[in-house]
């Protein structure tokens, strides 16, 4: 049984990316065979990959989900939208000097007002006054990981957007998309790898590190996602082929692992609360393509489950030494499935 000391590293803040590349695909890819490390550049990704292998991708599209307002009272509050609820309601992140109450109106962005609902758990129901997607667009700001450190701007709001990002609805990006331009998705495809989509909303969660000690008392965060019978057709397909399921980052594998739970990959929505953590039997996931995450995070524990725990303390002490950049901007790591898992 593994605690939550287990998944802590020491991480040299220079290391931190701060700006993506100026090319997407031009980032470094650590290779982590079963044997070795093989430090490489993310364009090789289409020799590690086979005719027939398929690649799953996440299609969700981040909102510009932060704003900035004023409460009736004159008190300021910064808004952070977790999710849509329908056409004019979110639920959403509230941070004030006094937490306001049901029924209070809010500007945001100085543009419109809302109003607030009940509590849902940590998050407020806020009631927009038109659209909810038309609003966000118009005056949202681009929500950047709070490790990096400047206000996102226009460049922002273009490379923290895989490019085939089409579903709105993630606060934070699937960021192991982000490597992908559109010709290196059409050299995959020359090659006869095979291309699927999932969508799952991102939620901000996933940068809130575990705090229990113990794993089995972490609260893990709720997020929406959903597989279409086509992606399914096209998974199984691959199966019986016996082609490789590649996950393109760990939004991707935790839909399809959570969409796998019966045994057999199951077309559909829903929320999920899945937590994997080393020990977990993976159903359908058996490489998976992902950036360098956060000590004492959810997807640490994911990563090491998937290419085991030593497996992956060494992958990180090599891009450390190796000056890998870290972090959603950063570089990338292609992993295969313990033979156990």
């Amino acid at each position: 049984m593994y605690s939550l000391s287990d998944f802590d590293f020491d991480l040299p803040q220079d290391l931190i990316a701060q700006t993506p590349l100026a090319e997407r695909s031009a980032s470094r890819l650590l290779h982590v065979a079963p044997d070795k490390m093989i430090d490489r550049n993310f364009a090789d990704i289409v020799d590690l990959l086979s005719p027939g292998d398929l690649l799953v991708f996440n299609d969700t599209r981040v909102l510009k989900a932060r704003f900035f307002g004023v409460k009736e009272t004159g008190g300021k509050v910064e808004v952070l939208i977790e999710r849509v609820v329908d056409a004019r309601n979110v639920h959403a992140q509230i941070r004030a000097s006094k937490s306001p109450v049901a029924g209070m109106q809010i500007r945001l962005a100085d543009a419109f007002d809302v109003t607030v609902g009940e509590r849902v758990g940590e998050f407020y129901e806020l009631q927009f006054p038109d659209d909810v997607f038309e609003l966000i667009e118009a005056h949202g700001r681009l929500p950047l990981p709070p490790y990096i450190e400047h206000a996102a701007d226009a460049y922002d709001e273009t490379r923290y957007q895989t490019v085939y990002a089409k579903t709105p609805g993630a606060v934070a990006a699937p960021t192991a998309g982000l490597h992908f331009d559109q010709a290196l998705l059409d050299a995959l495809t020359a090659k006869g790898v095979k291309l699927a989509y999932v969508t799952l909303h991102v939620g901000a969660g996933t940068f809130q590190p575990v705090r229990n000690e113990n794993l089995a008392e972490h609260n893990m965060h709720s997020e929406w996602y959903t597989i279409s019978q086509q992606t399914v057709d096209v998974v199984q397909a691959t199966q019986a082929a016996g082609g490789n399921i590649v996950a393109v980052g760990t939004t991707s594998m935790r839909a399809l692992e959570s969409a796998s739970q019966s045994g057999v990959l199951q077309a559909g929505s829903a929320d999920t609360r899945l937590f994997i953590t080393p020990g977990y039997t993976f159903k359908t996931v058996t490489r998976l393509i992902t950036n360098f995450h956060l000590p004492k995070s959810t997807l640490l524990m994911l990563v090491s489950a998937f290419a085991g725990y030593d497996t992956i303390r060494a992958a990180y002490q090599h891009a450390i030494s190796q000056r890998y950049r870290f972090f959603s901007y950063g570089d990338a790591m292609f992993l295969t499935r313990m033979p156990s898992c």
